[in-house]
C-alpha cells in the first residue's frame, strides 16, 4: 500500500504524525536509490565498459547517420545551408539522445512489473517505484549523453550559449510524459502480455514521426501544427536550440508541454494505482 494512501484525515491530529510520514519517506528514498543502484548493476552486469555501451552505441549509430545523411546523400538542414558535417553529426546526435530516452522507458515498461513478481506479493513494497526507477536510470544515461553533446558543442561546434543553462527544464516535460506513459504500460502490461509487441513497432514509427532526422521546417506548413502535439518532437526542436542554436525557448508551446505531461503523468500514477490490486491474481 502507498505511503500517503495508508495516511486518513484521522491520522492528521496525532502526535508526531508528520514526524512519521517524514521518517517514511526518508525510508523510501534509501530504498529508491538502492533500486537505482541494482538497476544499473543489473543492466551492466557482465559487461567489461558498463555505462560507456550507452554512449558506445549512441556515437556508433551517430557516425553511421552522419555517413549516409551527410556524406552520401549530402543532406543539409533547413535553415542552417552553412552547417558543416560536424554540426549535422550534433544536431543528430540530440535527436537521437532524446529519442532513445524515451525508446528505452516505453520498450522495458510493459515487462516491468513481470521482471520483478517477487516484489507483487510484498503488501508492504511500494510498487509504484519500480516505474520512476526505470525512468530514473534512463534519465541518468540521457544526462551522460547530453554531457557529450554539451562537450563537443562546446570543442567542435560553434561555443555554448547561456541558453544551455535552460536544458533541464526543457526536458522536464518529456520525463513526465515518459513516467505516466511508462505507469500506464507497465501495468498494462500485467494483464495484456501482447502488450509489449505493439509497443516495440509503436516506438518505431515514432522515430520517423519526430524529427531526429529532418527539422520540423521541413515539413508541410499545414503539418507543423500537428508535430506540436508529439511530446518528443518539441523536446527535440527545443533542445536543439537551446544546446546547439543559442535560442530562447517557445514559453507557449513549452508551457503547454509542461501542463499536458503532468497531467499525463499524475493519469499513469492514478491508473498504475486503481490497477495494481489485482496484479497478485494475476501472476
Amino acid at each position: 500500500m502507498s505511503l500517503f494512501n495508508s495516511i486518513t484525515p484521522a491520522d492528521v491530529g496525532r502526535n508526531w504524525v508528520l514526524y512519521r510520514v517524514f521518517h517514511q519517506c526518508w525510508l523510501q528514498r534509501q530504498l529508491f536509490l538502492k533500486l537505482l543502484r541494482r538497476d544499473f548493476a543489473e543492466r551492466y552486469r557482465g559487461s567489461y565498459l558498463g555505462l560507456l555501451w550507452s554512449l558506445l552505441l549512441p556515437l556508433l549509430s551517430l557516425l553511421v547517420f552522419t555517413f549516409f545523411f551527410g556524406v552520401i546523400f549530402q543532406m543539409r538542414w533547413a535553415g542552417r545551408s552553412d552547417a558543416s558535417l560536424s554540426d549535422l553529426a550534433l544536431i543528430l546526435f540530440v535527436g537521437m539522445a532524446l529519442y532513445n530516452f524515451l525508446a528505452e522507458c516505453l520498450n522495458r515498461a510493459p515487462g516491468l512489473i513481470l521482471a520483478h513478481q517477487n516484489y507483487v506479493k510484498n503488501v508492504v513494497f511500494p510498487l509504484e517505484m519500480l516505474p520512476a526507477v526505470m525512468v530514473a536510470s534512463a534519465v541518468l544515461t540521457l544526462a551522460a549523453t547530453l554531457l557529450v553533446i554539451l562537450l563537443l558543442q562546446a570543442t567542435l561546434g560553434s561555443g555554448l550559449s547561456w541558453t544551455a543553462l535552460l536544458l533541464p527544464m526543457i526536458v522536464l516535460p518529456l520525463m513526465l510524459f515518459v513516467l505516466g506513459l511508462s505507469g500506464f504500460l507497465a501495468s498494462l502490461g500485467v494483464y495484456i502480455r501482447d502488450i509489449q509487441q505493439l509497443i516495440i513497432p509503436l516506438v518505431q514509427l515514432m522515430m520517423f514521426l519526430s524529427p531526429v532526422f529532418y527539422p520540423a521546417a521541413a515539413l508541410p506548413e499545414a503539418m507543423r501544427p500537428w508535430l506540436q502535439l508529439n511530446p518528443l518532437a518539441l523536446a527535440i526542436e527545443q533542445t536543439r536550440g537551446i544546446l546547439l542554436f543559442g535560442q530562447a525557448p517557445d514559453w507557449t508551446p513549452y508551457l503547454l508541454s509542461l501542463v499536458a505531461g503532468g497531467l499525463i503523468a499524475l493519469l499513469g500514477a492514478w491508473w498504475f494505482a486503481r490497477t495494481r490490486r489485482g496484479f497478485a491474481d494475476v501472476l
